[in-house]
């Protein structure tokens, strides 16, 4: 068989994926059980192409500007919030927060300023402070990276919560501002999340925030002198409407009771918005 040629002429393969249905999968994806059906257009080489987009022209460039919530505030992250958030942070005793992360923990707030130096304000990774809505207080960081306008691809990471953070609203709500603002002003058509694949609590999160299991990068990071397998979780912009509707929802201010409990869970809402979601190609 000549290189580049189809061992069953793909006219033939795609004709049998129809016979499928959507979910069918074709002989190439033999050994594969995460491989798509066939795409719905040949091109005039009878080869299996994607969908059209004549009119994509590109994402727009991310902008700095501040993204306000009811629960938080994101602001461009500063060396002047070091003592702030050395201070928040200090309150995880263990220093659990930093296993998963590149960075951290810092011995005291001069040595988190010096990193924050060597980070803020950079085109990519752009790093925001996330605030506490009532304090004013920085209670951790998120960053945008890997910022693909022209391919309409950004990524959420370095994501630094504080125990004054973890499992409270304002944790979801910036996230929720974030993919906002990566969809309805950006137009970004895939949001990613990246994570070591052993970090269970990140893989959880993903989830409940909507995002879908892409795979897992073997053998993809070395950091603080081990291996990272990288498990991908990725939003779609198709995937956004329904994932937004539920984020508010969740969000409401009727989702609470007097304690500040939460009345419906977040987690069981997306699980319902995935049955009615159409199945990815």
């Amino acid at each position: 068989m000549q290189p580049g040629r189809l061992a069953v002429p793909a006219r033939k393969l795609f004709a049998q994926g129809r016979r499928r249905g959507s979910q069918g999968l074709s002989p190439l994806c033999a050994g594969f059980p995460k491989c798509p059906a066939f795409a719905p257009r040949l091109n005039p080489l009878g080869q299996p192409i994607g969908a059209a987009l004549p009119e994509w022209t590109g994402a727009s460039a991310p902008d700095w500007t501040p993204m306000q919530g009811r629960f938080c505030r994101l602001e461009p992250l500063e060396p002047g919030h070091a003592d702030a958030l050395q201070r928040a942070f200090a309150l995880d005793r263990s220093g659990a927060m930093w296993t998963y992360m590149p960075c951290g923990p810092f011995a005291d707030a001069g040595a988190l300023r010096n990193w924050l130096d060597s980070v803020t304000r950079r085109p990519d990774p752009m790093f925001f402070a996330i605030l506490d809505a009532q304090t004013g207080d920085p209670v951790g960081f998120a960053s945008f990276l890997r910022i693909d306008p022209a391919n309409g691809v950004i990524e959420v990471g370095w994501i630094a919560f504080s125990p004054l953070l973890q499992r409270r609203p304002a944790a979801t709500e910036a996230m929720h501002l974030m993919m906002a603002r990566v969809f309805d002003d950006w137009g970004y058509r895939r949001y990613e999340w990246k994570c070591d694949t052993l970090n269970a609590g990140s893989r959880r999160a993903a989830e409940r925030l909507g995002f879908r299991y892409d795979g897992l990068f073997r053998q993809a990071v070395i950091y603080k002198q081990r291996n990272r397998d990288t498990a991908w979780f990725s939003v779609l912009d198709g995937d956004w409407p329904a994932i937004r509707a539920a984020q508010r929802a969740w969000l409401a201010p009727d989702n609470f009771d007097a304690d500040g409990q939460q009345r419906q869970n977040l987690g069981e809402m997306m699980s319902e918005t995935r049955k009615s979601a159409p199945a990815r190609d």
